[in-house]
């Protein structure tokens, strides 16, 4: 007894050792040399990411300046203090120290303000709970020798064999993987053909600072067959023909919000270089350290680290897919970045298309409609780290099955803007317009979507002839799709009873809307040019 005693008191120290340093991101004031750096943006991005921007009148803004590393240099002198990810879109840094230190950094002249993982000391709510596997679902693995066509059930739930069919199998996408390894990549017989056609643009880890994505962890692997696998008569992925950036953002030996914040930063490197669609397995709910658990309310698309890093990457013209996550029978909700306006969340279905009872739902936490589609998750076919065909279920399945359907839509109408391709996608689906909060709006029909996409484009009126606002609900911005062709737009806010709220100008240049000054509500958008008016309801956070 007095043995076991001991072992939990030294257990309890060594828990409390563990919590005493705290975790929290530092944002900066500002960035040095903007100015000249917009005016070359070859100096911050590569041409083929300036080009995206460019077909998709995605601006060139301050977000897109790297963080001043002088200041970075700085916070790392600091005795104590560890920096572990930096985020050019919020002009932040993720650090580990003392709390005591911590604090001092807010006294920094270049520093904003300091944001701190656990909730209670940004005087949050402290939210317990006990870290689940993430991966628990997916890792069971039932190993069968299958005959020609393990992923035909997958791909044709889903209408992708129509989009290869015409041709269309991501080619000229560029698509990164952002998961916890993928070893054995560059043996792996499944990925031998994009890596002899030089298809495999990179890889990168972001925890341990190396270029190999490999490592222990054979999830990325998995998820990554869901894409770009292809096993001649055996399996083929819904984007065979597209290329791929391979990240390592999350530790399997810890839950921790950095990882967050390491996600953040490959979605940054991956826009820098021109990258279109991104795929993200995994999502954050709890954590080791309970106070830095994100609550329900957490989970309003705002928030967290993540989500804030989806939005932005959404609003730099990325298309981000990611898991609504496996806590269907727990937790419940869907996980971050699935909650954010900027991603597109998707759940699982079994092999008939019904409701998997694993598959996390929605609402997220202020109303938005999640997820926004399904695919199949259960016993869904993958290729292993060693180039066998196995069944493994869980929504990081259904999410990469996904995104390669989308890569190949999207290379049959390059122009489209990713939130175009989502909206079409939705419009596909075969519960559009009766979504549910399980489902939300089903399962995409890419056949349709395709036709849709074509119709629309040769008549002239492709999606683009419509102005988009997004995202919606939002907090201190938005931003606006504007048609080819406009130069210009007058924007106008009216409350419900009909009051001008303000009114300004937009152009592709500049195409966001401050709105940070206006009280929490509902609103009236409307957008006029030439004879072409358009009103969008409006909720401010």
């Amino acid at each position: 007894m007095k043995k076991t005693v001991l072992l939990l008191s030294f257990l309890f120290f060594q828990v409390n050792i563990a919590y005493s340093q705290e975790d929290a991101l530092v944002f900066f004031e500002d960035k040095e040399n903007v100015e000249a750096a917009l005016a070359n943006p070859i100096s911050i991005l590569t041409q083929k990411a300036i080009d995206r921007k460019l077909l998709h009148n995605t601006p060139i803004d301050s977000r897109d300046v790297p963080v001043n590393e002088a200041y970075i240099t700085a916070i790392k002198n600091i005795f104590g203090i560890t920096v572990f990810a930096k985020s050019k879109w919020m002009n932040c840094v993720y650090v580990r120290g003392d709390l005591e230190n911590l604090e001092t950094l807010e006294g920094l002249a270049f520093v904003s303000h300091v944001e701190f993982a656990d909730k209670s000391l940004n005087l949050g709510p402290i939210i317990g709970g006990v870290t689940e596997d993430k991966f628990f679902i997916e890792n069971q693995t039932k190993s069968i020798v299958y005959d020609y066509g393990a992923a035909t059930n997958q791909v044709e739930m889903i209408a992708a064999n129509f989009l290869h069919q015409q041709d269309f199998t991501g080619t000229g996408i560029d698509i990164a993987v952002l998961d916890s390894g993928f070893p054995g990549v560059l043996t792996n017989p499944a990925f031998e053909t994009l890596t002899d056609q030089g298809r495999l643009l990179g890889t990168y880890n972001f925890i341990t600072r190396e270029e190999s994505a490999d490592t222990s962890s054979s999830h990325g692997s998995k998820t990554f067959s869901d894409i770009g696998g292809y096993l001649e008569n055996e399996f083929v992925g819904t984007a065979p023909g597209a290329s791929f950036y391979l990240y390592v953002t999350e530790d399997v030996t810890q839950e921790n919000p950095v990882e967050e914040a390491w996600w953040v930063e490959a979605l940054e490197r991956a826009d820098s270089l021109g990258v279109r669609i991104v795929n993200t397995s995994l999502g954050y709910q709890d954590y080791d350290n309970p106070a830095y658990t994100h609550s329900y309310e957490d989970l309003d698309g705002f928030t967290t680290i993540a989500a804030r890093g989806a939005n932005h990457a959404f609003e730099k013209g990325m298309l981000l897919l990611t898991s609504a996550g496996n806590d269907g029978q727990s937790f419940g909700f869907i996980a971050t970045p699935a909650d954010a306006p900027g991603c597109f969340s998707i759940g699982a279905v079994d092999q008939e298309g019904v409701y998997a009872g694993f598959s996390s739902f929605g609402p997220n936490s202020s109303g938005l409609r999640k997820p926004d589609v399904m695919a199949q998750g259960v016993s869904a076919a993958v290729v292993d780290q060693n180039g066998a065909v196995d069944f493994n279920s869980g929504t990081s399945f259904s999410s990469p099955i996904m995104a390669g359907a989308i890569a190949s839509l999207w290379q049959s109408r390059p122009e489209a803007t990713n939130a175009q391709i989502m909206q079409i996608v939705r419009a596909s689906a075969h519960l559009f317009d009766n979504p549910t909060d399980l489902m939300g709006y089903g399962i995409p029909n890419f056949e349709i979507a395709y036709n849709a996409l074509q119709i629309l484009g040769a008549q002239a009126q492709f999606l683009d002839i419509q102005f988009a606002m997004y995202p919606n609900p939002a907090r201190d911005v938005v931003s606006f799709n504007i048609p080819s062709g406009i130069d210009s737009a007058a924007v106008s806010v009216f409350t419900t009873a009909g009051q001008q709220v303000f009114s300004s100008e937009i152009t592709p240049q500049q195409n966001t809307l401050d709105i940070s000054a206006i009280a929490p509500g509902i609103y009236i958008t409307k957008v006029i040019s030439g004879g072409t008016k358009n009103s969008f309801k409006l909720i401010k956070k």
